[in-house]
């Protein structure tokens, strides 16, 4: 997993490109899958999500995916799981301090970012994790974000 995480961030800016493609047909479905039922599909999407976030990422499923703007890398991979950049515990060798055979996960996030589109939201405060959402889909819950978001516009 770890191999297969640190080639998504070098690859970063390719990963966007096909998030991006990914993202727009996912969300064209938005309204079906409102009227399929959210709680109805969260269980497969979860399993789903998990396992090819999992496989790319090494995703921690924290429920509020920050992949499209942290270099492709998963801010809950860092042992302390802090979502907004580096402790002050970065070996200069930009290894973490708590497991130092692992690269800081902000530095590798910052490289990956560096070379997407989207480096101005890198530096955007991301909100804390919420425990209660862990383990659930960030797909749908963007999907019910987007639909709100329509609905008040109109």
């Amino acid at each position: 997993m770890y191999v297969m995480r640190r080639w998504s961030t070098r690859n970063a800016r390719l990963l966007e490109r096909v998030y991006d493609v990914f993202a727009r047909a996912f969300h064209a479905f938005d309204p079906l899958w409102h009227r399929l039922g959210l709680d109805r599909l969260e269980k497969p999407f979860a399993k789903l999500e998990a396992w090819c976030k999992g496989l790319m990422f090494d995703c921690n499923m924290c429920g509020r995916c920050l992949l499209s703007v942290n270099g492709m890398t998963c801010p809950m991979n860092c042992p302390k799981q802090i979502r907004n950049g580096p402790c002050g515990g970065v070996r200069a060798n930009g290894t973490c301090e708590v497991r130092p055979e692992m690269a800081c996960v902000w530095v590798e996030a910052w490289s990956g970012a560096q070379s997407m589109r989207r480096l101005r939201a890198f530096h955007r405060v991301q909100p804390p994790g919420q425990h209660g959402i862990r383990g659930t889909s960030a797909w749908l819950r963007l999907s019910a974000e987007n639909l709100a978001c329509r609905e008040t516009a109109e």
